[in-house]
């Protein structure tokens, strides 16, 4: 059973007025410079993240999967909570989801085949544990990402400023 829009729109607001709420707080001026929705969108991804390393560790480490099947396992599942959670959260959009979800999956294959098999298979392949070389590629993932919801999966137009 899916959550009702009222709820959803509560959920989200009460977010963002939690994102408003730490950036108000930080130090050394940087409140004017963060926007909330890099607080909204850190905190969503590292969630993802922990559970994207969590079945990368289990489906490779434990079940002994191959190493990219075991990241693209782990990065499909990630990367579909992400979406939902930043669309509902982070940038409260409300544009087409199935043109949002379109360029969100084009997106997601060019971070997939740069960083995350780019990055991180070269780094493992290289001699980094693959766990490291994941949190590796991870970093260069987050700036890609958020400049991608941001600006063109969730483009201001679709969404309410926050």
């Amino acid at each position: 059973m899916s959550r009702s829009a009222p709820a959803r729109t509560a959920a989200g607001e009460r977010y963002v007025a939690a994102m408003r709420g730490f950036v108000r707080h930080l130090p050394f001026g940087l409140s004017e410079v963060v926007a909330p929705t890099l607080v909204g969108f850190l905190l969503v991804n590292t969630v993802t993240f922990a559970i994207d390393l969590s079945l990368l560790s289990a489906l490779h480490g434990l079940a002994h999967w191959p190493l990219p099947a075991a990241i693209t396992a782990s990065y499909a599942t990630a990367f579909a909570l992400n979406f939902a959670l930043n669309r509902v959260l982070t940038f409260r959009a409300h544009g087409a989801v199935g043109r949002q979800l379109a360029v969100y999956v084009a997106v997601v294959i060019v971070n997939y085949l740069a960083w995350i098999l780019g990055v991180g298979d070269a780094l493992a392949w290289a001699g980094l544990d693959y766990r490291l070389a994941r949190i590796a590629a991870g970093a260069c993932e987050a700036a890609y990402m958020y400049a991608a919801l941001r600006w063109v999966v969730f483009r201001p137009s679709g969404r309410i400023e926050g």
